[in-house]
């Protein structure tokens, strides 16, 4: 009788070497009735199943291969997200231009009148009442000089349209007189008698009502910005001290100095036209009245504001309202007037300008010029009145941040004589007897 043979440990482990690691489910349980045989067998099909289930099919890793990466997507949602804010902060910045147009406004205003406000505070005034007084000589001189020229503009209209058919009558008699031009201005007086024109003024002045919405607007901002102005000056050191809390030590100092340059252009820049505009309007209004020109005073402070105040095309807008103004009244006293303004301006810029702007506010007039493009270009008319203070800001910054080094005079004067030996050594200017021995 045959004994039936335990398998031993080396059968057992030859056995299981001799299978695959990764097995198809097919398993073929050995013929034993042994209970350590069956077990074990149990444990290996387990295992196996295991194994070929974190196994995927080849299709399954075909369509991984296939697809990108995870960081490629990552930035290119990174990249719509930001596209979709970046035009999310342009419908932003778009809606609120109009208010941040006034903070810089008042931002610059406040910067103009700091100074003033300063003074009065070393003279003993409160903070709070220098900053109130300064606001109600600006209120009074803004006020007077709108009140002027709106009575001007108001007088010379009603004048205008009272005296239409004496100008009509006079130019006829010109050109009948000189060019034997009959009746030119018939169509004129015809509508004028019938009322036509007396219609269209009436539209004018329709037209003008309907302006006066948009003056409230402006009325309205200019509430605004006086507003922002007055709280950044009261409390000038207090708005200092609270952005200069968000920056490093090593920061405060430099972001102080910058302001105080600010502060300096600016009040510097508003004192300085100022001064010019008093003189001009003073000078004007006497030659005004010697000419005999009606509301003399009013013109003259027109042509000294608008001069002063508006860069680059200030002096000609200035100078457009009282040559007009003497052309209806006397030819005579027009060209009197264009005479008086253009002598005027060469008097000021190289004689007047030079000696008061050395004291307060120095900048080139080509750089001006730039600035006042460039500003027009960014905010339109705010940006062209601010363009002046900004750019003496800037520049004074530049002057005071970057390192400059003298230029040696010998070194100029060494490549000025090369430049003129150069130029006398030109094939030109050489003899033919030199060509030849050449």
């Amino acid at each position: 009788m045959l004994k039936q043979q335990t398998p031993t440990d080396n059968d057992t482990a030859h056995n299981d070497m001799a299978q695959p690691k990764i097995p198809l489910i097919k398993i073929t349980l050995p013929q034993t009735s042994h209970f350590s045989d069956s077990f074990r067998s149990t444990v290996g099909i387990v295992i196996n199943i295991k194994k070929q289930l974190q196994v995927k099919p080849l299709e399954n890793q075909v369509k991984d291969s296939e697809r990108l990466p995870k960081w490629v997507i990552k930035a290119l949602a990174a990249l719509l997200g930001g596209f979709a804010l970046l035009w999310y902060s342009r419908g932003v910045i778009s809606a609120l231009r109009p208010l941040l147009i006034i903070l810089l406004v008042s931002l610059f205003l406040s910067f103009a009148l700091e100074p003033a406000v300063n003074r009065l505070e070393k003279l003993g005034l409160k903070r709070g009442i220098g900053t109130a007084l300064t606001f109600l000589i600006c209120f009074v001189a803004l006020g007077g000089f709108g009140f002027q020229v709106g009575s001007l503009l108001a007088d010379q209209v009603t004048e205008f349209n009272n005296n239409i058919p004496t100008y009509l009558s006079d130019i006829d008699e010109f050109l009948d007189d000189n060019f034997g031009i009959e009746n030119a201005t018939s169509d004129l007086q015809e509508k004028y008698d019938s009322g036509a024109l007396a219609k269209w003024l009436g539209d004018l002045a329709d037209d003008l009502a309907r302006f006066g919405t948009t003056v409230a607007n402006v009325l309205f901002q200019l509430f605004t910005i006086a507003l922002f102005s007055f709280y950044l000056v009261a409390e000038g050191p207090k708005v200092r001290k609270l952005v200069c809390s968000f920056l490093a030590p090593r920061r405060q100092g430099q972001v102080l100095e910058i302001w105080d340059l600010a502060v300096s252009k600016t009040g510097g820049y508003i004192l300085s036209r100022s001064v010019l505009a008093v003189l001009s309007g003073a000078i004007h209004w006497l030659i005004f009245e010697i000419i005999g020109l009606p509301s003399a005073l009013a013109l003259a402070l027109w042509v000294g504001v608008i001069s002063q105040f508006v860069p680059v095309v200030g002096t000609y807008i200035a100078g457009v309202l009282p040559l007009i103004v003497g052309l209806l009244g006397e030819p005579v006293d027009g060209l009197w007037v264009l005479i008086t303004i253009a002598v005027y301006q060469q008097i000021e810029n190289y004689l007047i300008s030079p000696r008061i702007t050395a004291h307060t506010m120095q900048i080139h007039p080509a750089v001006a010029f730039a600035s006042v493009i460039a500003g027009s270009a960014i905010l339109g008319v705010v940006g062209a009145l601010l363009a002046l203070p900004a750019a003496a800001t800037i520049q004074s910054v530049i002057s005071s941040v970057a390192r400059r080094h003298e230029v040696s005079e010998e070194l100029l004067a060494t490549k000025t004589q090369r430049e003129g030996s150069l130029k006398r050594n030109t094939p030109e200017d050489i003899n033919p007897e030199q060509k030849n021995t050449d």
